[in-house]
């Protein structure tokens, strides 16, 4: 019996850069140039720090380079460290749709073979194009997603991580399948990463399945074997969670030739560094504090109205009393709050002195986060939000946004991009080099090695 393993192996495994239309690569080199800034930005996080520390100490054969910083490790270990990197911040691409999944937590996967292989450019381009192909794959197909269970996505990405690692390897479809098994049989996620008060954990479990991914394909490389049965066969992904599956969407349409939509042109990237369910309402209270010059001292109550899940995971009461960076990027009240008083939502808003400032605790309780039961019914297909600002001599203004900034509905362009990477990277790395960065990842598909990416990409 042919397994759906079997098929993503396949389907992956004879896939070529040929094969890529125009348009996915455009969105291919968007998104690593989007990453990159991220990660460069995020190797100064406190979190980044310590595994940077962790990772100098445990040792590995200098084999890989890690984005920012220069450390050589091995691939295993820079997976997982370019893809906390990249992830550190909250700041990555989101796509929602039965779960929430962040595609560009894979490219570390793609980026640790083709340096330890010396591939080239078009080679990171089309593990790009798979990763966010198979891992928004996943998001679709549960119905409800693995998140309504208490299951963190990260579960998916151990899914995907060793297909990227695998094709790159080179390896066959029945070795990335024995990857896939591998990876996929010990990298459940438990949701507690991302409920309550939110610990380092939140960021760095998506790396993780990353780096199982990676360390998978090289067992299966060597002969190791796991699983065919992981999704669909006895005790696997489907018969553990036992709700309804549309497995068709994993595998229906698959795009093999340049003519087909593939699916990384659908992903969304992030105009703000924080939970991708706070855009919406923030980008809505924004426009009315633009539009009517609203002060914090003015308003009595901001009412966000949005989707049950949304005021569940962001009116948390934890959410109203962050002391963390983990806590506050995923914090509505704290968003909202600070870009009342502060006038923008920017890493600069997250440092942990930020945080700590008591003057924003009166701000943050004036946010009422309440469900509408009439923006359920858009959901996925939008991300319905409407905010409602008091003022203390009774006037009120509304705002409803649907569509976030960063939506491929309304996406952000290539120089709004290189604003985000020039801001995260210029301190890492300066600004010629965030200017050559950006002309060598748009041409990415130029570059025979990484060689040149890495000399620039590094301190």
């Amino acid at each position: 019996m042919e397994t759906i393993t079997r098929k993503l192996a396949e389907w992956a495994a004879g896939l070529t850069y040929n094969d890529l239309s125009p348009e996915a690569i455009r969105a291919a080199k968007l998104f690593l140039f989007d990453s990159f800034g991220c990660a460069l930005g995020g190797s100064r996080q406190h979190d980044v720090v310590i595994a940077h520390q962790y990772a100098e100490e445990v040792g590995g054969a200098p084999v890989c380079t890690v984005v920012g910083t220069g450390h050589r490790t091995d691939p295993v270990t820079a997976a997982f460290l370019n893809a906390l990197c990249i992830r550190a911040m909250d700041y990555n691409d989101i796509y929602w749709k039965a779960d929430p999944v962040h595609p560009t937590d894979l490219i570390p996967a793609a980026l640790s073979v083709c340096e330890m292989r010396g591939l080239g450019g078009w080679d990171l381009i089309l593990g790009t194009v798979i990763g966010h192909e198979l891992e928004m794959r996943f998001a679709e197909c549960g119905v409800p997603g693995i998140r309504e269970y208490g299951w963190h996505h990260a579960t998916l990405t151990a899914f995907v991580s060793p297909i990227v690692a695998g094709k790159l390897l080179g390896l066959d479809a029945e070795r990335i399948q024995h990857a896939v098994g591998i990876s996929a049989s010990h990298s459940c996620t438990l949701g507690a990463v991302t409920a309550g008060k939110l610990t380092m954990m939140k960021n760095t479990v998506d790396p993780m399945a990353t780096r199982a991914g990676v360390e998978a394909a090289l067992l299966a490389q060597k002969g190791f074997t796991g699983p065919a049965h992981v999704v669909d066969g006895k005790e696997g992904l489907v018969h553990v969670f036992r709700h309804e599956w549309d497995l068709d969407k994993l595998t229906a349409g698959l795009p093999t030739s340049p003519g087909d939509h593939y699916k990384i042109r659908d992903c969304g990237m992030k105009a703000y560094p924080i939970e991708a369910l706070s855009h919406a309402p923030l980008t809505a209270m924004m426009k009315i504090v633009k539009e009517h010059d609203v002060s914090a001292d003015d308003v009595t109550e901001i009412k966000v109205e949005v989707i049950a899940r949304a005021a569940d995971i962001l009116g948390d009461p934890h959410k109203y009393r962050p002391t963390s960076k983990e806590t506050a990027d995923h914090s509505l009240p704290y968003s909202l709050a600070v870009g009342l008083v502060d006038g923008m939502v920017t890493p600069l808003q997250f440092t942990q002195e930020r945080i700590d400032d008591p003057n924003l605790i009166p701000v943050m309780d004036k946010v009422k986060v309440v469900a509408n039961e009439e923006f359920e019914a858009l959901f996925p297909e939008f991300q319905p939000s409407r905010v409602t600002i008091t003022l203390m001599d009774g006037r009120s203004f509304s705002a409803r946004v649907d569509v976030p900034k960063g939506d491929p509905r309304d996406p952000m362009t290539e120089d709004e991009i290189a604003v985000k990477f020039n801001a995260l990277g210029r301190d890492v790395v300066g600004e010629e080099n965030c200017i050559r960065l950006r002309k060598l990842i748009m041409s990415l598909e130029e570059e025979e090695s990484l060689e040149r990416f890495f000399a620039l990409a590094t301190k």
